[in-house]
């Protein structure tokens, strides 16, 4: 039923050439960064109690409100232009579609490698998944396969004003990010049932974005929605990593870490994935649902242990399934049945499409790294501290260029402001310009934006700044120190917005040196 050349785990797609290409790691300011500034609780709703069917949605779009204002020169246009390309290259849709290939009754679905599948050999397609940017994949299977999608079904923000409308025959429920809801868990429980009623003779094309972490809930065993929104609210609030959260989630969910794969046996399982990590990995990615989960029990409590973190029915649940009441996930072992993982976009598919417009519009493109993490106050100024060295020396690259970079800042949360690892990078970055005048770096623009739209728990997206955006370092220094970055930005005409974009591959920057200084 299934061939393949080999199974991807990452694709890196659109490559554009650029003179200057850094080390990946060369910008990461600190492993053990807490994970953002993602501070409120996802809103529970009523459930929707009519379905639509979705005939034409949107395609990921970045439209930047008053683009005029912020265009106030030919380097801040650039900027809107690069980050505008990025966002859109990075549509889920477009790159799903390209992925996928249907030939006289043959899918092929190809990213570095391919998968082949017969479909004569299903009986039924299932559609599952979730995530924030999940429709847009969707859109592009339902464009390839039709009529011969059966059913399914995918969990999106309960926000999302799609909730409760189809397309084609998988519909759209509601489910709490970035922590889980009761609404979630019924999506969940559901899209469960729909993989344990798989058989042999059924392809399940399961959909993963950034978000299915959230989105994607059902508690195990005796523990609750309430136990998982507790945790995971802990583990954010605590500056967990990524990994460290997602093996916490792995072990107190029926879902996550391999264990949809395990229900949908003995079915054939690939996965369509849209990264919204650094990397790439698929276990990361929405917590790995179908990929095989390297930690345990064990590990997970050590996880709480290093954290502080005090969930007793957590924390009881993870030493019951250390001593063996509980079945482990999946592992690496050969347990999990064969389910390749494809991921058809994430940072680096942004970053050159970015460089690509770059490039057009005369400006050298230089691609710093597609994963930089850690603090967004860290890693700002050393980007500005490049960029300078580029614009002073022509080093690592000669002006006009461009500067770009992806990944995951974050923001260690001790304010009460509003604002998220972009407007806190622009604003440190602000902060490192200020006062450049007649100086290398005083005709700099910088950029930061999440690609989903959503800066953590803000309407903005990122921000645009210069050197003249900060005037009061004092205050621009004591809204850092009250994460109020976004309030700050605001009052300077320097947020950007965009509105849901309809894509999620983690943050874009991109920094214009127009000149040699």
């Amino acid at each position: 039923m299934v061939s393949s050349t080999s199974r991807t785990l990452s694709a890196e797609t659109c490559a554009v050439p650029t003179t200057c290409t850094l080390p990946s790691d060369s910008l990461i300011a600190s492993d053990s960064a807490p994970v953002g500034l993602d501070r409120d609780e996802a809103r529970f709703g009523p459930a929707s109690a009519a379905r639509t069917v979705l005939l034409a949605p949107p395609p990921a779009r970045a439209v930047f409100e008053n683009r005029e204002a912020h265009a106030r020169s030919p380097a801040h246009e650039v900027a809107l232009d690069c980050l505008t390309a990025g966002v859109d290259g990075a549509d889920p849709e477009g790159a799903t579609r390209d992925a996928l290939a249907v030939d006289d009754g043959h899918l092929d679905v190809t990213t570095i490698e391919t998968t082949g599948l017969d479909l004569a050999a299903f009986d039924r397609v299932l559609v599952l998944g979730g995530g924030k940017a999940a429709p847009g994949v969707v859109r592009a299977i339902d464009a390839r396969l039709g009529d011969r999608i059966d059913d399914g079904l995918i969990v999106v923000p309960e926000d999302d004003p799609r909730v409760g409308e189809s397309i084609g025959a998988v519909a759209l429920e509601a489910g709490g990010h970035p922590v889980p809801t009761p609404r979630g868990v019924t999506a969940t429980e559901k899209l469960l049932g729909m993989a344990e009623a798989a058989d042999e003779r059924t392809l399940v094309l399961t959909v993963v974005t950034g978000g299915a972490s959230a989105l994607l809930a059902a508690p195990a065993g005796d523990l609750s929605v309430g136990d998982l929104r507790r945790s995971t609210r802990a583990l954010l609030d605590a500056g967990a990593d990524i990994e460290e959260i997602n093996a916490v989630r792995k072990h107190t969910s029926q879902v996550k870490g391999g264990r949809l794969a395990s229900t949908a046996a003995p079915a054939t399982v690939l996965t369509l994935a849209l990264s919204d990590v650094v990397g790439d990995p698929p276990s990361v990615i929405g917590s790995g649902p179908t990929v095989p989960d390297e930690t345990t029990y064990a590990d997970a409590l050590a996880v709480l242990t290093r954290h502080g973190i005090d969930v007793p029915t957590v924390k009881s649940h993870l030493d019951a399934g250390e001593s063996g009441e509980h079945p482990e996930t999946p592992g690496a072992d050969g347990s999990l049945p064969d389910a390749p993982t494809h991921v058809v976009a994430g940072a680096r598919t942004a970053i050159d499409a970015a460089a690509a417009v770059a490039e057009e519009q005369g400006y050298e493109p230089c691609v710093l790294s597609s994963r930089v993490r850690g603090e967004a106050t860290a890693a700002a100024p050393t980007h500005v501290a490049v960029a300078e060295e580029a614009a002073a020396a022509g080093d690592p690259v000669d002006p006009p260029a461009v500067l770009l970079s992806g990944g995951e800042a974050t923001v260690d949360v001790h304010g009460e402001g509003k604002g998220g690892p972009n407007t806190e990078f622009a604003l440190a970055a602000a902060l490192s310009l200020a006062g450049r005048a007649d100086d290398a770096g005083d005709d700099l623009v910088v950029g930061a934006v999440d690609t989903d739209g959503r800066d953590g728990a803000t309407d903005a997206a990122g921000a645009l700044i210069d050197a003249g955006t900060v005037t009061d370092r004092s205050a621009a220094r004591d809204a850092l120190d009250r994460n109020d970055s976004l309030g700050f930005l605001d009052g300077r005409n320097a947020a950007l917005r965009t509105g849901p974009t309809g894509t999620n591959v983690n943050d874009l920057r991109v920094l214009v040196v127009p000149g040699r200084r």
